[in-house]
């Protein structure tokens, strides 16, 4: 697959690199320096503590290049103007996938393409910069990936051959927005409160006043999420993030890092992703509302 990877960050450069191998793959950056690093020495994964090295193609235009498929893995605030730098290479047959925090990304995407050509997914894999052209590729897990509309869902299969030959594990799912909110029930409460308060995970479990906002904040998502015809029990939900948060002392969540070091944060993505949906369905979500003023209230204050 002739295949663009936008962002050549940490997960850009582990997918764009992987899919290299058996894909005709070119990273697409702003950052001229990243570019020529990866075209002169290419990038390095560290995983499982062996070093693997990738010789993908790396671009900041998209001149002469048109795609099968192109990946965002730009933050969520970056994603329009990401997508309009490389509105030539995108055609009547190109698919746009966003493996991206949050959700509600098809709305931004949909101003490219049609629903019919928008793939969205979340991934397990994760990884961290350690210097330009050389990224920790901190564990692999399963790609999720899946289509709202159904009327025809046979690049999945295309997707997944390309993808698990070069190394990943793709599971295709009819219901996707089920576990892209899934993952959004953590982000949206344990996340966004570390980030607020400048906290590890662990905090909020451990904490009588921060555990009941975090609860607050699950009991306004799975009311919201179970208005679209969703499927999630609170207990449940509430049981997986206490959990998450006991068993990560000392663990920083992105937000919380982009809060601390002055940059600006995905918060309109996750807990307005929440906020979109209730506004739509009517449903009053004060703490979320009050989680999205404060989080960009900090932002504004670094």
């Amino acid at each position: 697959m002739r295949i663009l990877v936008i962002g050549a960050g940490a997960m850009g450069s582990i997918y764009g690199s992987r899919l290299s191998t058996c894909n005709d793959v070119t990273l697409i950056d702003t950052n001229q320096s990243i570019i020529d690093k990866i075209n002169h020495d290419g990038v390095i994964l560290e995983e499982n503590g062996e070093l693997h090295h990738f010789s993908p193609r790396a671009q900041s235009h998209v001149d002469n290049l048109d795609a099968d498929l192109i990946i965002l893995f730009t933050k969520a605030l970056y994603s329009f103007d990401a997508l309009n730098g490389v509105k030539s290479a995108i055609g009547e047959d190109t698919y746009l996938m966003t493996l991206q925090n949050g959700a509600g990304h098809e709305k931004l995407l949909s101003s490219f393409v049609g629903l019919d050509h928008i793939i969205i997914g979340t991934t397990e894999d994760n990884g961290a910069v350690l210097e330009r052209g050389k990224i920790h590729h901190g564990g692999s897990g399963v790609t999720n990936i899946g289509m709202l509309d159904k009327r025809d869902t046979s690049i999945l299969e295309r997707i997944k051959t390309s993808f698990d030959a070069a190394g990943f594990d793709v599971r295709i799912h009819d219901n996707i927005e089920q576990l892209i909110w899934d993952k959004l029930m953590t982000n949206t409460s344990l996340s966004i409160l570390t980030a607020i308060l400048g906290c590890d995970m662990s905090y909020i479990s451990s904490n009588d006043y921060a555990r009941h906002l975090c609860e607050k904040l699950i009991e306004e998502a799975v009311s919201v999420a179970n208005g679209m015809n969703l499927s999630f029990d609170y207990d449940k939900v509430r049981e997986k993030v206490l959990r998450t948060s006991a068993n990560n002392k000392g663990g920083y969540t992105s937000i919380m890092m982009d809060i601390k070091n002055g940059r600006r944060t995905e918060v309109d993505t996750i807990s307005g992703a929440v906020k979109a949906k209730a506004e739509e369905l009517g449903i009053p979500v004060p703490y979320h509302d009050m989680a999205i003023s404060l989080v960009h209230a900090l932002e504004e204050k670094a």
